[in-house]
């Protein structure tokens, strides 16, 4: 028996009635009642609640310790009153009664209590992280963390991945986000770079004759932070097989995801056959290629309506005529809403920075009409048509908004989520898992007018290489796809190209030389000159699986040390100056601002 416990905080019941006990953790409350004084002691495992009376010597003294001071308590174990069970913890039917007590480590005056999970400010929770995790909410999400990642672990070993650990310090890749930049004393003027995820290396690894490899593997890309994004680094399960196809790996990570969330959530899985999207549909249906397919909201595209010389509605038609489209949102039944639901919806899109979001509701006299601000300039042919194209009834209504292609996108996407939680249309306890397929190889990018990779630049493009028309880039489809649930996106992922011929054909198009690209990728290009077998692979976001189980909106609170919004340590005082020896050593200079 350890001199500091006998027993954990969590373990104790009425089998240990009577015995004597030694327990250590930290005073997670009290509560006096003048001749007796309650004390919760905490530990990882649970918390047990132990009593002293006044005539104990030692009464006085832990009447006047601070919360979160750290004891050892002997005592007696004692079986609880019927009516002061407490059946929300594990030891809920008994009580420790003190015999004595050592403090071990003392605590001074909190900047924040632990004992509750009242919200403090980032700054606070962030600079204290150590009593942030302390409290039970946030530990336990930690917990939870720990024993996801070791059960993922096990069931890749299962399914005969075998686990290894790719370079931190790499070089820097001209795609992607911008690089963590490490600083080279042995190589003056040079630099290695934190990768910003084991692509080339897993690539590599097949190349080596490894046929399914996996990886915890940690990230690093200096990027703004958001709510479902840490600014600096990030974990994800790195995986890659050889001789698959793209249903391959949908087929291993399915049964991954359907395990983990069986095993840690109570929500039901709505379809455990992943739907598959195309990208094209997703944007056409959704606004976009993370779709909550919980919302049951689908989106239109009520363009050539506007073309109509029935419809008289002046300002879509002359936006429409200048290049815009026009997407629109049905809902049903809801004849019956008041004015007030329709103006938030347009009072939100406003706020969005939007125009707003024009809407009606359909009605039937003797002929089908609108009901709305904007119901007017319709004739009933046109809204006839409309119906059709929503497969709207009367009483349903519409919401439509028109602008450029990728701003109008932008707010119905945001729009669908919105009225759906407005008229409570989201089951908050089922997950909804999809793949999004078909990305295009390219895209054109808006300021330079140049045709750029539009996802992972290493993919195998769909169709025999030998017939594709290359003069057609943005035709192109790839072999790339993500995995979303619920609207997050947790991973993406690609078949391959692994074929050098080809690849320097598809950077050319980019814009990337021969030279250039031997340059860039030296160790993979040269690599897939050695014989290459086709492979494939993917990367779900550990952090991002975490906050769905544990029902959590913001990354940092499944996340142990995270940065603040402005990639700053807190609590350790990081990134921070170094000292002039230590910059002379790596050659560099600091110019300041």
């Amino acid at each position: 028996m350890s001199k500091y416990r006998s027993h954990t905080c969590g373990e104790l019941t009425k089998k240990e009635k009577g015995s004597h006990v030694i327990l250590s953790g930290w005073i997670n409350k009290k509560r006096d009642h003048g001749n007796l004084l309650f004390i919760d002691l905490r530990d990882n495992y649970g918390i047990t609640q132990c009593i002293i009376d006044k005539e104990n010597n030692f009464f006085k003294e832990l009447e006047k310790i601070q919360l979160e001071t750290v004891i050892k308590v002997e005592g007696t174990v004692s079986e609880r009153t019927k009516e002061t069970i407490n059946k929300d913890i594990k030891t809920g039917e008994i009580e420790v009664q003190i015999s004595s007590y050592e403090v071990l480590g003392y605590c001074k005056e909190l900047p924040m209590p632990v004992f509750s999970d009242q919200e403090y400010a980032e700054e606070i929770r962030l600079k204290y992280r150590f009593l942030d995790l302390r409290r039970k909410k946030i530990h336990d999400n930690i917990i939870l963390r720990s024993k996801v990642i070791s059960f993922i672990r096990k069931e890749m070993l299962d399914e005969g991945f075998l686990e290894f650990q790719t370079p931190i310090l790499t070089s820097s890749s001209p795609e992607g986000a911008r690089d963590f930049l490490v600083p080279s004393r042995l190589n003056p003027g040079k630099f290695y770079a934190l990768p910003q995820a084991p692509q080339q290396f897993k690539q590599l690894i097949m190349v080596s004759g490894f046929d399914k490899y996996f990886q915890i593997a940690p990230c690093f890309r200096d990027e703004d932070a958001r709510a479902d994004r840490s600014p600096g680094e990030f974990y994800q399960l790195d995986l890659e097989m050889s001789f698959v196809e793209q249903e391959d790996v949908f087929k291993v990570v399915e049964k991954l995801m359907i395990s983990v969330f069986k095993k840690f959530s109570k929500k039901k899985i709505l379809k455990e056959k992943f739907p598959r999207i195309t990208f094209e549909d997703a944007m056409l249906n959704y606004g976009t290629d993370k779709p909550d397919l919980r919302n049951p909201l689908i989106i239109k595209d009520l363009t050539p309506i506007f073309n109509r010389e029935d419809v008289k509605f002046d300002i879509f038609k002359k936006l429409v005529k200048s290049g815009s489209i026009v997407r629109a949102i049905k809902t049903d039944n809801t004849k019956d809403k008041p004015r007030s639901f329709f103006d938030g919806i347009d009072n939100w899109a406003k706020s969005q920075g939007a125009s707003g979001m024009a809407y009606f509701t359909f009605e039937k006299d003797k002929e089908i009409k609108a009901k709305g601000p904007v119901g007017k300039f319709f004739s009933t042919d046109a809204l006839s048509e409309i119906m059709k194209i929503t497969n709207a009834k009367v009483g349903d209504s519409i919401f439509f908004a028109c602008n450029k292609e990728n701003d109008v996108l932008k707010l119905v996407s945001t729009a669908r989520d919105k009225i759906a939680k407005d008229l409570n249309l989201i089951d908050e306890n089922s997950l909804a898992f999809c793949w999004i397929v078909d990305y295009p190889m390219f895209d054109l990018d808006e300021k330079s007018k140049k045709v750029i990779f539009s996802h992972n630049p290493f993919s195998m493009p769909q169709g025999d290489d030998k017939k594709l028309n290359f003069s057609k880039p943005l035709e192109i489809k790839a072999y790339q796809y993500d995995i979303v649930c619920n609207g997050t996106e947790l991973s993406s992922g690609a078949i391959r190209n692994h074929k050098p011929d080809l690849m320097y054909k598809l950077f050319s198009i980019a814009g990337y030389a021969k030279t250039e690209v031997d340059e860039k990728f030296k160790g993979m290009i040269n690599a897939l000159s050695y014989g290459a077998p086709p492979h494939g692979g993917i990367a779900p976001g550990i952090d991002r699986i975490v906050m769905l189980l544990a029902d959590e909106k913001n990354i940092r609170e499944v996340t142990m040390f995270p940065m603040n919004q402005n990639a700053q340590d807190l609590m350790m005082n990081a990134p921070s100056e170094v000292s002039e020896n230590q910059l002379k050593e790596l050659n560099l200079q600091v110019r300041k601002k």
